[in-house]
């Protein structure tokens, strides 16, 4: 029992406790949340809803400590391991009958029924992890050299493919997600201004085909909305942000209570638009605390990157600082009705049982970079 004891203090004092203590705090509030949601009786929850987070949550921090204690160099080297499982994973919802959609995401299949239980998977989400770290290892391949051609033509392939996967998989959210990542770390890499100015001239010219040739009609539905709120219909695909924008704004400033009676009828505001409820229950002073932990969580992962012995763990903390900060983005814009609604949870707070133990593996990585770091100038 004593050498229990001394592990668990010994790996205390190696770790980033700052990190853990934002992380569980979020996982904590999202069951204080959803029991409120709970409490309301309007969205359909019971209580096995808040017993597959928290068993999520309880899944993703034993998986986040065990993640933590491999040195991440390992971890990067074995990407012909983990990269092929990951990609088989999200390959098998494209086998008819096996992957599975809802209702409210046309063309969508992105889930994965647990056999013998009423639960789903999102292999998606465990890929995201899979790319952060062979990504990583590969930016780390070339590194000054990333400007040359013949290291940049791979680097672009390796992004697109993901991206390119899900979209076809049906879900533009997290497709879209997987690119932010991809450009964030290929920036904080170093790539050349004058590729940036040349992809951002490329995705100028690429709209227009993208607007008329890729877009289903009810995607740009969606974003006229946001620019001619006239052509709403708040009971078909406005529906959502409609009544988001109205519960935020009767929150005021101190929030009705996550326990009050008061609640409106948000169709998955357990999930996608918990940022609606809080705002609600909290206000806009609630709001405002909420935001500030998940701003602090993201800068001390940017300023672990900052710290990282090599440039590896930079890219590993980049990645996992972009896949956070981009569905945090998201997912507010679309509460706030300046983002159209694609489907992206909230990172700690947002009920999903994949999206929550994903997270998790993304500090999993975090935390094995910042236990790798020395600590002081004095430390080898």
């Amino acid at each position: 029992m004593k050498k229990f004891f001394r592990n668990i203090f010994s790996y205390l004092r190696q770790t980033d406790l700052w990190l853990w203590v934002l992380c569980l705090g979020l996982s904590g509030f999202s069951i204080v949340l959803l029991l409120g949601i709970l409490d309301a009786g309007k969205n359909g929850l019971t209580m096995r809803t808040i017993a597959v987070q928290g068993f999520a949550a309880a899944l993703g921090i034993f998986c986040a400590f065990v993640l933590s204690k491999f040195d991440y160099h390992t971890l990067g080297r074995l990407w012909k391991l983990h990269v092929p499982l990951a990609y088989a994973f999200v390959l098998i919802t494209f086998i008819p009958g096996v992957g599975v959609g809802t209702a409210d995401r046309q063309g969508d299949r992105s889930w994965i029924e647990v056999p013998f239980t009423t639960m789903t998977i999102q292999p998606a989400e465990f890929l995201k992890i899979s790319f952060i770290l062979a990504f990583a290892y590969h930016l780390n391949k070339v590194k000054e050299n990333i400007n040359q051609p013949s290291n940049l033509i791979p680097l672009c392939l390796h992004g697109a493919i993901p991206v390119l996967l899900i979209h076809f998989q049906g879900d533009d959210g997290t497709a879209l997600v997987f690119a932010c990542i991809f450009v964030a770390m290929m920036f904080a890499a170093g790539l050349s201004f004058r590729y940036i100015a040349a992809a951002l001239g490329a995705a100028a010219l690429a709209f227009p085909l993208l607007w008329f040739f890729v877009l289903a009609d009810y995607q740009k539905q969606r974003f006229l909305i946001l620019f001619n709120p006239d052509l709403a219909d708040p009971q078909g695909d406005y529906y959502q942000q409609y009544w988001a924008k109205l519960a935020i704004g009767s929150g005021k400033v101190w929030g009705k209570g996550i326990f009050s009676p008061d609640h409106r009828y948000i169709p998955e505001v357990h999930n996608d638009f918990i940022m609606a409820f809080i705002g609600e229950s909290l206000g806009f002073v609630g709001s405002l605390a909420v935001l500030a932990v998940l701003v602090a969580l993201l800068f001390k992962i940017l300023f672990n990157s900052r710290r990282a012995e090599d440039f590896q763990g930079q890219m590993i903390c980049v990645g996992v600082f972009a896949m956070f900060s981009a569905q945090a983005i998201i997912n507010i814009s679309m509460c706030l009705s300046m983002f159209p609604v694609i489907g992206i949870t909230l990172p700690f707070l947002s009920y999903g049982g994949s999206s929550v133990l994903a997270s998790y593996l993304g500090l999993g990585l975090a935390l094995s970079v910042y236990m790798r770091t020395p600590k002081s100038i004095f430390e080898p």
